[in-house]
């Protein structure tokens, strides 16, 4: 199928590598060879939720010009992708040259779950897991990419797994990026809220395809319900068939 830029957040470069390297051996499983520039970086969107442009559109231009030329670029992440895809034109839009390949850069880059059953057009990868899933829907993935069949579509089809859905599933978890230390209190009650959903869902894992959603949840569940787990949706894909899920 030939091979794809994968663009890997900060979140998963520092805190979760696991999940890097899950999509890796997911799309080598799909006959598709992923390629990483060692020089990538931020995506610049912490800096633009902090109120600095100026360094949000210095992290966008290089991002610009270490993915520009590829065909196709892919992110475990749909809060990136989004990035890219919307914030990346407007920021750019008084630099014409910039926002013009900004604006050619949008129309290739996809989150995970879209570039696997949108653009590869696969919904069963030959996974397996013998028990019950439910899935969180991450909100720059649902309100901004309107991804949402297509992770559960991809965990339906994985063998002897039953789905259950989640109560509140498209609610926010509390953790927005600085959203989580700027108002700590209000994030920790958000993500209680959502781990109890979780738990009355009765399923035995959770899946998310947000990496910063992945961290504020496992935190929560690791403090709290540490017999409960969260997992990467391309960790769910990639590891259960090796090995099973630990």
């Amino acid at each position: 199928m030939g091979a794809v830029s994968l663009f890997i957040p900060c979140t998963v470069d520092f805190m979760m590598p696991e999940v890097g390297e899950a999509v890796v051996r997911l799309l080598r499983r799909l006959g598709v060879e992923p390629v990483y520039h060692e020089e990538q970086t931020c995506c610049g969107q912490p800096a633009m939720n902090a109120g600095y442009p100026a360094e949000a559109r210095k992290a966008a231009k290089h991002f610009i010009e270490t993915f520009g030329d590829d065909e196709v670029v892919v992110s475990p992440s749909g809060s990136c992708t989004a990035m890219v895809k919307y914030h990346y034109p407007e920021l750019l839009r008084d630099e014409p040259s910039w926002h013009g390949r900004a604006e050619e850069l949008s129309n290739r880059i996809y989150e995970l779950s879209q570039y696997l059953v949108d653009v590869l057009g696969v919904e069963d990868v030959g996974a397996s897991f013998d028990g019950t899933v439910t899935y969180h829907e991450s909100c720059h993935i649902l309100r901004r990419l309107g991804v949402s069949r297509q992770p559960k579509v991809l965990i339906k089809k994985v063998k002897g797994t039953t789905f259950i859905p989640m109560d509140q599933a498209d609610a926010c978890c509390g953790f927005g990026g600085e959203f989580s230390f700027r108002y700590a209190f209000i994030s920790e009650e958000m993500v209680r809220e959502k781990v109890d959903h979780y738990l009355k869902s009765g399923a035995d894992l959770l899946i998310i395809s947000e990496p910063g959603c992945l961290l504020n949840i496992s935190g929560y569940l690791s403090r709290n319900n540490p017999d409960k787990k969260a997992l990467h949706l391309a960790e769910f894909l990639a590891g259960v068939q090796e090995g099973g899920v630990k």
